[in-house]
Formats: C-alpha cells, sequence, structure tokens
C-alpha cells in the first residue's frame, strides 16, 4: 500500500477546507493545489467528478529530510487526494510517506517517514 484514506459525509469544497485546517493541527501547510478536474476539462475536454490534488509539507520535517538527502525533494511534498465518489461521497486519501521515502537509504529519513505518517495518520483521525 502506499496510502491510507477516509470517508467523509460533507460536499467537496467543505472536505477541502476541513483538511486544509486538519493539516494545520499537525503542522503541514498546503503548497500546491491542483484541480485535476478543471485541468482535465480544459486540457482534453474530459468530464469528472471533483478531484484536488494538496501538495501537503510540514517545513520542519521537509527541512530534515533535505539535510538527509538533497534529491528527497522528488519524493515531496506528501500529496493527500481529495476526491468525489459516484455516491456523492468524499475520500480523502493520504500518500504514505514511509512507503515512499522507503526508496531513500539514508540515516534517519526511515524513522522521519514514520514521525510524518504518524502526524498525517492524526489528520486523517480527525476527519474520520
Amino acid at each position: 500500500m502506499y496510502g491510507f484514506s477516509v470517508k467523509m459525509d460533507c460536499g467537496f469544497d467543505e472536505a477541502i477546507e476541513k483538511v486544509t485546517e486538519a493539516l494545520k493541527t499537525e503542522g503541514f501547510g498546503v503548497l500546491t493545489t491542483i484541480d485535476v478536474k478543471a485541468t482535465l476539462k480544459k486540457k482534453i475536454d474530459v468530464d469528472r467528478k471533483p478531484y484536488t490534488i494538496l501538495g501537503a509539507c510540514n517545513p520542519k520535517l521537509a527541512n530534515e529530510a533535505i539535510n538527509a538527502d538533497p534529491d528527497i525533494g522528488l519524493l515531496l511534498p506528501c500529496n493527500v487526494v481529495v476526491r468525489e465518489e459516484d455516491d456523492g461521497s468524499i475520500t480523502v486519501a493520504f500518500m504514505d510517506p514511509a512507503a515512499v521515502l522507503g526508496l531513500v537509504e539514508k540515516e534517519g529519513v526511515k524513522d522521519l517517514a514514520g514521525q510524518v505518517r504518524a502526524r498525517l495518520e492524526k489528520v486523517r483521525d480527525l476527519l474520520g
């Protein structure tokens, strides 16, 4: 598995707001917001349900990771997907940093990935 998720019972825009606020409680900010639905409509005229990728970053932990391996930025930020399902429910899926950062064989990165995962799991639990 490369991620974990939670279902939310609210509207899509409200879910984005709640996820953003929940991320803040664990020191994460949203660096990027990719509206996949709008991008696919504009670029290839495909209609799809709302689907947004949030690039979440905890600056302190990101700095530690970059200090451990400058190329680790290739694996950052932690992506969080907010998507509307066919039944109208909202799924929030989190990239598992332990799975992704497990690719890096540098001192301390595994422990750091575990810390990031634990924080993201707390965010998930706030939303569930």
